[in-house]
């Protein structure tokens, strides 16, 4: 099975001012698509052969799992954005009031564990198995699909993702983050969870 990059879901340069087209074109066209090409050749070696990218990542352990993951959260964050301003629908927005008891209090606690995870890797808002919605913190390539919880929303604090805009300035990278959220993208994998084509 063969793995592709998946197109992004705007023009390189929709982002923009937030997120430079230079940024898209190491973090997406470099990183990304090395993570992609790396997986392609790790399972040409691998017994495994799903056409699920989520069940590659939950069978496998090691340089496999690390790539296989992290092209599954790059994906994952590409639709986590938009160049269209929106809000919150009323379903999430009543989710996220029940758990996190109000949309500051939400993005208070989002930033926070965004702002403090120390070195590399990814904030998550998640649906658990019982329905809740929680915050989550993984490092490295690590994923919450692993937990069998439903990813809603990630932001990507690798410094790759913000480095050529905001050189260290993590916390201007994740205001302008929030800025242009995909809210309706959020909403949606409620019900319609995320997965990745394979060719």
């Amino acid at each position: 099975m063969t793995f592709k990059l998946n197109s992004l879901p705007y023009a390189k340069n929709a982002l923009e001012p937030y997120i430079s087209s230079e940024t898209i074109d190491f973090h997406y066209g470099k990183h990304h698509q090395a993570y992609v090409n790396n997986l392609n050749n790790l399972l040409t070696n691998s017994p495994l052969d799903f056409n699920d990218i989520k069940e590659v990542i939950k069978a496998s352990s090691g340089a496999l799992f690390n790539n296989a993951a992290q092209v599954y959260n790059h994906s994952f964050y590409w639709n986590c954005m938009s160049s269209e301003k929106g809000s919150p629908g009323e379903k999430i927005k009543s989710l996220i009031e029940r758990d996190f008891k109000s949309m500051d209090d939400f993005k208070q606690q989002f930033m926070t564990a965004a702002k403090t995870l120390f070195g590399s890797g990814w904030v998550w808002l998640v649906q658990t198995k019982d329905g809740a919605l929680a915050l989550r913190s993984t490092e490295n390539a690590k994923t919450p699909i692993t937990d069998n919880e439903n990813p809603l929303l990630v932001c990507d604090v690798w410094e790759h993702a913000y480095y050529i805009d905001k050189r260290n300035d993590r916390a201007t990278y994740l205001e302008n983050f929030w800025g242009i959220i995909n809210w309706a993208f959020v909403e949606q994998q409620l019900t319609d969870s995320f997965n990745i084509f394979s060719e």
